[in-house]
């Protein structure tokens, strides 16, 4: 029977393998390379916060299952750009959308990700009890992370201008950021009502 720190280390060690063929697959000829950069930064810098941390603190097998699925996601749109992603024109022609959805995708998982990753941490860490308070701050926390995102967005394309277009990734859209936050919130809702229970037995499993 392994214990939690064993399945903590095999669960970073799927995850880093699959990000590092991630990397490689999406960075070898991705449509620009700095949209690449740009888009793929997060999990460059998730990667060794996570690795540096585990012995301090480790999450469960779900948040680290869900952060490997989110960090393939900001691959793909940096290999293709969000709104040149070929799984995006599928659901668009499917759907009869007028513009390519993958960027929606990628800022619901922004919003549910970060909601599992602060809910377990309120939980775990803080010892805040079960209960409306933890749902709350958990919306709360991952509204202020999609929001400082979109700031983000913002000074990047006030330092790189037309530049920064494939990273803005608008597609004309003049609610672009607000819809992207919208978004964002229906990912944590998800996380917070739906995804809770299977959550908590995660985090007893993990005690």
């Amino acid at each position: 029977m392994t214990t939690p720190d064993e399945n903590s280390r095999r669960d970073l060690l799927v995850l880093t393998a699959a990000w590092l063929a991630g990397l490689v697959l999406s960075g070898w000829s991705p449509y620009d390379r700095a949209t690449w950069v740009l888009e793929v930064a997060p999990a460059l810098v998730a990667l060794p916060v996570l690795w540096l941390t585990r012995r301090h603190y480790s999450f469960t097998t779900l948040v680290y299952m869900a952060t490997l699925v989110h960090g393939l996601i900001l691959m793909g749109g940096g290999a293709y750009t969000y709104a040149r992603m070929p799984a995006g024109f599928w659901v668009q022609d499917w759907l009869g959308l007028a513009r390519n959805p993958y960027d929606k995708l990628g800022h619901f998982v922004q919003g549910l990700v970060p909601a599992l990753v602060a809910r377990e941490l309120l939980l775990r860490v803080f010892r805040l009890p079960r209960g409306w308070l933890v749902g709350f701050l958990t919306v709360c926390i991952c509204l202020a992370i999609s929001a400082f995102y979109e700031l983000i967005e913002w000074w990047v394309a006030l330092a790189l201008g037309q530049g920064a277009d494939e990273f803005l990734g608008t597609q004309g859209d003049q609610w672009d950021t607000q819809s992207d936050i919208a978004w964002a919130l229906g990912g944590a809702l998800l996380a917070v009502l739906l995804l809770a229970r299977w959550h908590d037995r995660a985090m007893a499993a993990k005690a």
